[in-house]
């Protein structure tokens, strides 16, 4: 027989690692905004994007989130002007990433309440499996 809490620890853990995944992507695609290629007409860097899917245990008849893959955006890249610059064509124009930072931070505040929904449910798991140890215990 498949213990329930046991199964909720379960999808809890595989929602934290997928999360986490997901704001170690959007950290990079932050701090990556700015990075344009190193010379005349090359691609800066191409902002990142993960994906989830279902995960079935049949062991524990649960289903739970994994990172299927984290995949490149491909959406078109800024030009600004910037003569001068290492990466600036004949014109004067440098390729920026496809990376609009405002977006990668809404992105990563709700990585974040989703981190934080699977660890209060993890800790709730966690409070009732030790009230029923306590229950056997007095008993």
């Amino acid at each position: 027989m498949v213990d329930p809490l046991q199964s909720i620890l379960k999808i809890g853990a595989s929602g934290l690692e997928a999360q986490s995944v997901r704001m170690r992507v959007l950290a990079e695609n932050i701090a990556n905004a700015s990075s344009t290629g190193s010379t005349p007409g090359a691609d800066p860097y191409t902002r990142k994007m993960v994906t989830f899917e279902s995960e079935l245990d049949d062991v524990q008849s649960t289903t739970g989130v994994k990172v299927a893959g984290v995949e490149t955006v491909r959406s078109a890249y800024r030009l600004e002007h910037m003569p001068g610059h290492p990466a600036a064509d004949e014109k004067g124009y440098v390729k920026m990433p496809n990376v609009d930072v405002m977006v990668e931070v809404a992105d990563m505040r709700e990585a974040n309440r989703s981190y934080d929904a699977n660890l209060q449910l993890i800790k709730q798991a966690r409070d009732m499996i030790n009230s029923a140890i306590d229950m056997l215990r007095s008993s």
